[in-house]
């Protein structure tokens, strides 16, 4: 109970968020469909992507819905389990870079996967939680077209934002 109370006490240093959801196929080729640059170019980076998610590659994403390529950088990526991605933060973030986590539990003896997305690093104020807000919209919808891409190979992104 106390460190229950210590924990609803402390001060909030940073707006961080999680976003989670089932996908019928396994860890690993569930992992693939993020890790694999010609598979998130299907249902995720509109504009493509550059170089596949390995611990410390720097590989470049593009939106055609939301222009400019930017470079994304792999801080780890252990197979089938995790990939942990950094990229320039804004005026906005805590830090210099935005982190985010992904993580492949498997399920059901490993018949499906829990995703876990966890990103961080912005600030207490309106801008912070604008674009904390916004970012969490984003990864939602890579989380949902993800699903949709590898349980029926449809690009549910296509046409979404413009």
């Amino acid at each position: 109970m106390n460190d229950e109370k210590n924990a609803e006490s402390r001060a909030l240093e940073e707006l961080s968020f999680t976003v989670t959801g089932y996908v019928s196929k396994t860890p690993h080729e569930t992992y693939e469909a993020v890790a694999d640059p010609a598979q998130l170019s299907h249902y995720f980076t509109t504009g493509g992507a550059r170089g596949r998610l390995e611990t410390g590659a720097e590989v470049s994403w593009d939106f055609a819905d939301f222009p400019g390529r930017f470079p994304v950088e792999v801080v780890e990526a252990v197979q089938d389990e995790k990939i942990v991605i950094r990229w320039e933060g804004s005026d906005q973030s805590v830090e210099p870079s935005t982190t985010t986590t992904f993580e492949f539990t498997p399920v059901d003896e490993g018949a499906r996967t829990l995703v876990t997305i966890t990103e961080k690093s912005w600030k207490l104020t309106c801008g912070g939680s604008e674009g904390a807000f916004g970012n969490c919209m984003g990864w939602t919808g890579m989380l949902a077209a993800l699903k949709v891409w590898v349980e029926h190979g449809i690009n549910l992104r296509e046409g979404f934002y413009k």
